[in-house]
């Protein structure tokens, strides 16, 4: 039974962190970006997030956010969320889940711990702004 289950792979959809102005902290921060780079539109998306690790010896884990977005259009990016300093040191992870059609697709991302920096950016599609991408 289980050989007639398809799960179809995630093509394009990926999220990217990058650092912009925020004027309530008065600094930069991170916020994570999810990216629509198919030309299908994206329904029913659900994001959610957390963060693990060790620090200091000591293991350490956020509470769960969730995420939810009714649409994205083909060649789109939406703000997912902020990501303060504190949780950078911690593995990232973000399980998309979204439909194209009938099809159920989902992924899960995950921002390695410490991997979030200034050092790790690079060009992001549709954004054309420096960002750290996880596909």
């Amino acid at each position: 039974m289980k050989k007639d289950i398809t799960i179809p792979e995630v093509e394009n959809v990926f999220l990217a962190a990058i650092q912009e102005w925020n004027d309530d902290f008065m600094a930069k921060v991170w916020y994570v970006y999810l990216i629509n780079d198919s030309d299908f539109e994206l329904n029913s998306v659900m994001v959610v997030s957390k963060a693990f690790g060790t620090i200091d010896g000591e293991m350490k884990k956020t509470s769960l956010l969730r995420h939810a977005f009714v649409e994205i259009p083909p060649v789109s990016v939406v703000k997912v969320e902020l990501i303060e300093d504190s949780v950078l040191a911690l593995n990232n992870e973000f399980m998309v889940t979204f439909f194209i059609g009938n099809t159920l697709y989902d992924k899960k991302y995950t921002f390695k711990a410490n991997s979030i920096n200034d050092q790790a950016v690079e060009e992001v599609p549709i954004l054309f702004t420096e960002g750290v991408i996880v596909r």
